[in-house]
């Protein structure tokens, strides 16, 4: 069993600590993969500034392989955000270059890498809608998280998205349960084979099109924990691993334990992920930390 994060990658700016943390959502779930004990590859475009150099080395560092990703000239997309009562807050978002951004188009040779995984992951910040038709079909499974930003939730995009995903994260923390429960039928309709919702300290929702299971959330201490950082990732990942392990497929039905025990994964990957500095440390000290300034700085020891 393998995963490959198929997209986005940057870097998280807290700016309450001067330091700055490879991320990324395609990024954090091949890591977290990896630290589950699967192989795990990341399949991507990095920048060729020092902060790309950084971030690469970082992913690599983590024992997840990077050798099919490509770098083009541009900067690398920052996020600046804080830590406030143990939650990370968003304070911005710089793009970075535009060739930097834009998705890593599936010739044929990717595909044919692509189709040796079990399971490739995706998101709406990588841009890949157009190649999902063809992922979908090269073999693997797919997941893909669809974030909480309601423009994501538009008809149209599921419409694009669904019918070629087998596993769609939603973030539905700001919604109640009746509301959450009624998004993962409408993803699943529209053709997501199964539909899966975080709800922060509110616990998990999934749906398969037969099957809903929930799970409570297990909550960490704010005064102890380090952030909240890539918890949703870890989720993520803790649920589609045990999936894998329970033996997950297009062609078999999962069974209401199978996804029960996939729950628990889930929030149990989620709570240790709180106690993890950003999405999986690694940071260096951001440019304004930097006494003299100059360029990024290695990676800290993982």
């Amino acid at each position: 069993m393998n995963v490959l994060g198929f997209g986005d990658n940057t870097v998280d700016r807290f700016v309450d600590r001067g330091t700055d943390y490879p991320g990324g959502n395609c990024v954090n779930v091949a890591v977290y993969a990896h630290r589950l004990g699967l192989d795990a590859s990341y399949l991507g475009v990095f920048g060729d500034d020092d902060l790309g150099t950084a971030l690469r080395t970082a992913v690599t560092a983590q024992g997840v392989t990077t050798n099919h990703s490509v770098v083009r000239h541009g900067d690398t997309s920052v996020s600046v955000l804080h830590v406030r009562d143990g939650d990370r807050v968003f304070l911005g978002y710089e793009p970075g270059g535009d060739a930097v951004h834009e998705a890593l188009p599936l010739t044929p040779a990717l595909l044919a890498y692509v189709s040796s995984f079990a399971l490739v992951h995706s998101s709406v910040y990588s841009r890949t809608e157009a190649e999902l038709p063809q992922l979908a079909t090269a073999g693997p499974l797919v997941s893909f998280d669809f974030s909480d930003e309601e423009e994501f939730r538009a008809p149209a995009y599921l419409d694009r998205v669904c019918p070629h995903v087998d596993l769609a994260l939603l973030s539905c923390s700001h919604l109640d349960e009746t509301a959450t429960r009624a998004v993962l039928v409408e993803v699943v309709r529209r053709g997501a084979g199964m539909a899966l919702a975080t709800r922060g300290l509110d616990g998990a929702i999934a749906y398969d099109g037969r099957t809903t299971a929930a799970t409570p959330a297990r909550a960490a201490d704010p005064d102890s924990m380090s952030d909240t950082m890539g918890c949703g990732d870890a989720f993520l990942a803790g649920f589609a691993v045990a999936l894998l392990r329970s033996g997950w497929s297009r062609h078999v039905s999962l069974t209401a334990e199978a996804l029960e025990h996939a729950l628990y994964q889930g929030a149990q990957a989620a709570y240790h992920q709180c106690f993890v500095e950003a999405a999986f440390g690694c940071g260096w000290p951001a440019p304004a930390a930097r006494t003299g300034g100059g360029n990024a700085s290695e990676p800290m020891p993982c």
